[in-house]
């Protein structure tokens, strides 16, 4: 069960599904909307519900369609790439070995069997910056979870195209895109104390919005630092 709602230049499609409440999410790369609502809901009290968000599905309509994007890497010498949100150059190194990336000095050093294609460097380098995130997660959640009262069960950190992050409260699982790696490091840990809070506050109401102001004054600069930072480039299809 599903069906669409237009108001004005805004459309909307809507899902049906086994939740209790509204979700309503707006995606890159041109600020396509989405409704979740739960399966008793009627069109007409979705539509109310939109009609108040109104302001906001046009703001974050504008957001991504006026974010920077990187343009398409081809995995070449002297490519711009970004770790932590630091510009590298890339050098491409072909070696009959095992592939490895390590930095150097201002150089991102991929390092690859002779003959590979640009899809198999992507692999090697997305595995790395996956490396990255993981290696940096003990000892953020060291840090936040005593303050939070939270115990994270399991991390999956994953190509992520529509969120930064996510989580599912009732098995304590929390997802982190691996295009984070890219960012400064104050992004990572907003996105993680982010999730984090959603298990205890699965939703962004007052009271989460409260928790977020307790215990990181500053999360909604960050969340402005990780919106300015240019989305990767995909080849987005629906």
């Amino acid at each position: 069960m599903g069906g669409t709602i237009r108001l004005g230049e805004v459309v909307l499609d809507v899902a049906h599904k086994d939740i209790k409440n509204l979700h309503l999410s707006v995606y890159p790369p041109d600020g396509r909307v989405r409704v979740s609502a739960p399966r008793h809901m009627s069109l007409d009290t979705i539509r109310v519900f939109v009609i108040s968000k109104l302001g906001w599905i046009k703001q974050e309509q504008r957001k991504l369609r006026e974010q920077e994007r990187e343009t398409p890497r081809e995995y070449l010498d002297r490519e711009s790439h970004y770790v932590w949100g630091e510009r590298y150059l890339l050098e491409v190194v072909e070696r009959p070995a095992a592939p490895r990336v390590e930095l150097k000095h201002r150089a991102l050093v991929l390092q690859v069997r002779p003959g590979s294609n640009a899809a198999k460097k992507k692999e090697v380098l997305a595995r790395w910056y996956r490396d990255q995130i993981r290696a940096a997660l003990p000892e953020l959640t060291a840090r936040w979870e005593p303050r939070l009262g939270v115990e994270v069960a399991r991390f999956f950190v994953q190509h992520m195209k529509t969120k930064w992050g996510g989580c599912t409260p009732a098995t304590r699982t929390i997802r982190l895109n691996t295009e984070l790696a890219k960012k400064p490091r104050e992004c990572l840990e907003y996105i993680l104390v982010h999730e984090m809070v959603h298990l205890v506050e699965p939703t962004h109401n007052e009271r989460f919005q409260r928790l977020m102001d307790s215990v990181m004054p500053m999360w909604r600069e960050r969340r402005e630092e990780l919106n300015r930072a240019p989305l990767a480039h995909e080849e987005w299809g629906y």
